[in-house]
């Protein structure tokens, strides 16, 4: 399987202690709707890149944001899934990051605002994020690729499987520390408990009972670590070396090379989760999202 395995750089080494130290000195985060006003000003943070302009919209009756550049390729984009363990994230929290991704791959994304539980669980995330893509697809756009983070990356997985057999299907998909199992079986749970300041098995769990609201955590359209993944476009994943989730995108790796497909695993020593939102102060965030940006360009703007 091709993995890339990033040493931590002295600098990255310090930005991380501090991270660190930050979290241990705050109460842990909630993954709960009461924790959305903190979580959107967080994820808020990120800066904009220069060139991108940002505009509310809606694709299939789901309501987003598109971020677009100047030059960037007719019918061509991204669809964005943001994370937030299915209960937390807003489209316009996200839209920076979106942003990023858009000038690093030189075409337009749009930031999908995805329903959330608990007042609306499985399957609403997915079939809004199916609105989406087909509403896409209605507007004439030819090459898309979609990209998503956390849970966003597990619904990003979850939705290739899905569309892959329409006729537009989808030429590339990225996904930055995807949750890919929502039985929380990954052995990484035991394994990167006491290097995750951020996840734990038990929150975990919670967060995907609220969603699941009764389903069966391994059904495919929720786990996509369960579905066929025969015959998908290229995949490309990152993943932070000390987080819980880290055998989420290691095992979903090895079962696309077992099915034969294309996929590359890049692991991050020292990273945490979504570590890519730090793109401010760390620079494997820096180096990861240059990577996604040309894999994206890669798929999306080739002839």
């Amino acid at each position: 399987m091709p993995t890339t395995t990033h040493p931590i750089t002295d600098a990255d080494r310090a930005a991380m202690l501090a991270t660190r130290q930050f979290l241990a000195s705050m109460p842990p985060i909630s993954l709960s709707p009461e924790a959305r006003p903190f979580y959107d000003a967080m994820i808020g943070q990120m800066p904009s890149p220069d060139g991108v302009r940002y505009e509310s919209s809606q694709l299939g009756g789901v309501p987003g944001w598109w971020c677009t550049l100047d030059g960037a390729p007719k019918h061509t984009a991204i669809l964005y899934l943001h994370g937030g363990a299915y209960l937390l994230g807003s489209a316009a929290a996200y839209r920076h990051t979106v942003g990023q991704f858009a000038a690093s791959a030189g075409v337009n994304a749009f930031a999908l605002e995805y329903r959330l539980a608990p007042e609306h669980p499985f399957p609403a995330a997915v079939d809004d994020a199916v609105a989406a893509y087909d509403a896409l697809v209605a507007l004439g756009f030819t090459k898309i690729a979609i990209a998503g983070d956390s849970a966003g990356g597990g619904l990003t997985l979850a939705l290739l499987a899905i569309v892959n057999e329409r006729a537009v299907a989808p030429v590339a998909a990225v996904a930055v520390s995807p949750w890919t199992d929502l039985s929380v079986s990954g052995a990484s749970m035991t394994t990167r408990a006491a290097s995750d300041p951020m996840l734990t098995t038990d929150k975990m769990l919670a967060a995907a009972s609220l969603y699941l609201a009764g389903t069966d955590a391994k059904d495919p359209k929720a786990s996509p670590l369960f579905s066929s993944l025969t015959g998908l476009p290229p995949v490309l994943l990152h993943v932070g070396d000390d987080e819980v989730l880290l055998d989420d995108s290691v095992r979903y790796a090895e079962q696309i090379e077992r099915s034969g497909g294309s996929v590359q695993l890049h692991v991050w020593e020292g990273m945490l989760h979504v570590f890519t939102s730090s793109i401010a102060t760390l620079e494997a965030a820096r180096s990861a999202m240059t990577d996604i940006g040309g894999f994206l360009a890669k798929h999306l703007r080739a002839a």
